[in-house]
């Protein structure tokens, strides 16, 4: 999440002060002194442990391994495009130092329920390497260009074999839009072999005439998982012809989301509405999730309150709280909250979609110091996906629903209430039926 998209939800947060706070530039300036005068002892960030040590000694046992110009193993498949200098962008592929099934490092589909330490480790043991290329060069016949494609595109991990300009250098990315991921290095070159394609990915690829909107709805369709859609739509292997470009990895997972979460909803629009309120929840990497679905046409909300010490809000004494919304003729504005918006957007829709209903929804989310690093979007994807498979609690008043909710979250029913534009509209406005009759 990026300052500007950050500065655009101020208004979310309870008081303009708090935000000031704690994005002023002193604050970033000190967290920067903390971490050089505490150097994980401490504890001067207030956080129950120190994310940069849980990174640092992750990564301990992969210097070894990576300290050298040659590198092979079983991509998971993976593959990462950079945003920095668009148009002109870092591709390339993920690779850990080691042969095997290596697939659970990036499919995020199978981390639901798996600790903050797993999920470090999982990308950390990837190392990203780097070949810059314009965003339109997906047809230009650079063999780097074409084996990632290639990659992008694999069923299984494939064998590749790498050898970079510089030896790999280790980084801490912090982002809540894609995961972490370990040291990285320009490629001098790479191959692949054992590489067998996805059938589907394939058939779309090879489809120059269908719009990448289509291809992605259809893959969806076909039993894709999302994060494989998101992975071939990074490297332009969808849409018409010379229209193909390669997309951000950042930028083409939140573009699945919302074009998925949107196909949904020109159908869930005409279902039957639900004849009860519902709250779903689960608890995850120090994560507190509700869903509440209520008996109206369809709205959403998503709201996200960081406590003090969390990787969002680390030097505040308050709680921060943002949120975005939509009503039934949806939103015409990127959400201010980022990706996270249409990753559980897209999740409620399956649901809706598979019982063939509609329903108005708000999703409250509690940070807990505990989420001491960002783990990327999947994390809200997979977990109200949980969420919503777990047996939900079933109310007949909103009232008794909220009150549900205040027994599992520490935040107060009333100041959810006050964050959210959702619940204030369940609860104050009129409705024509009342006066009919």
């Amino acid at each position: 999440m990026d300052l500007t998209a950050l500065n655009q939800s101020a208004a979310m947060v309870d008081t303009p002060e708090m935000f000031d706070e704690v994005l002023s530039g002193d604050n970033i300036r000190m967290k920067s002194s903390r971490c050089v005068y505490c150097k994980g002892a401490k504890m001067l960030c207030g956080k129950s442990r120190c994310s940069v040590l849980a990174r640092y000694m992750s990564t301990g046992w992969m210097r070894s391994q990576t300290d050298k110009l040659s590198l092979d193993g079983n991509s998971p498949p993976s593959v990462f495009v950079g945003r920095m200098g668009y148009p002109k962008v870092a591709i390339g592929p993920m690779i850990p130092p080691y042969h095997g099934d290596t697939s659970l490092l990036d499919t995020p589909e199978r981390w639901a329920g798996l600790s903050i330490d797993d999920i470090i480790d999982f990308r950390s043991s990837l190392v990203r390497g780097m070949h810059w290329a314009r965003v339109t060069d997906v047809d230009s016949g650079d063999r780097l260009v074409s084996r990632t494609r290639e990659l992008a595109l694999a069923q299984v991990p494939p064998d590749v074999d790498a050898e970079f300009r510089k030896k790999p250098v280790g980084r801490l990315t912090v982002d809540d839009d894609v995961q972490p991921f370990g040291p990285s290095a320009p490629l001098e070159r790479f191959d692949i072999s054992n590489c067998r394609f996805d059938r589907r990915l394939e058939k779309a690829f090879h489809d120059v005439d269908l719009l990448a909107r289509d291809a992605i709805v259809s893959l969806y369709d076909s039993g894709t998982l999302v994060s494989q859609i998101q992975r071939a739509f990074s490297v332009g292997a969808f849409g018409v012809g010379k229209r193909r470009r390669f997309v951000p990895t950042r930028w083409s997972i939140t573009a699945v989301d919302s074009q998925l979460g949107l196909h949904m909803l020109q159908t869930t629009k005409t279902r039957p509405i639900i004849d009860e309120f519902r709250v779903y929840e689960t608890v995850s990497l120090d994560n507190r999730w509700a869903v509440l679905m209520m008996p109206t046409s369809w709205r959403y909300e998503l709201i996200e309150a960081w406590y003090p010490k969390t990787v969002w809000n680390p030097y505040n004494d308050r709680i921060a709280i943002m949120s975005d919304h939509e009503f039934y003729d949806g939103r015409k504005t990127y959400a201010s909250i980022g990706g996270c918006y249409y990753a559980a957007r897209l999740a409620v829709n399956e649901l809706l979609t598979r019982e063939r209903r509609q329903a108005g929804v708000c999703i409250m989310r509690e940070a807990h110091p505990g989420y001491i690093l960002p783990v990327g979007v999947w994390n809200v994807r997979e977990n109200v996906r949980t969420a919503l498979s777990n047996r939900p609690k079933r109310f007949s008043t909103l009232t008794d629903a909220l009150t549900h909710v205040s027994t599992m979250m520490d935040i107060p029913v009333s100041r959810w209430i006050r964050s959210s534009a959702v619940l204030k509209d369940a609860l104050y406005q009129r409705r024509i039926d009342e006066f009919v009759g």
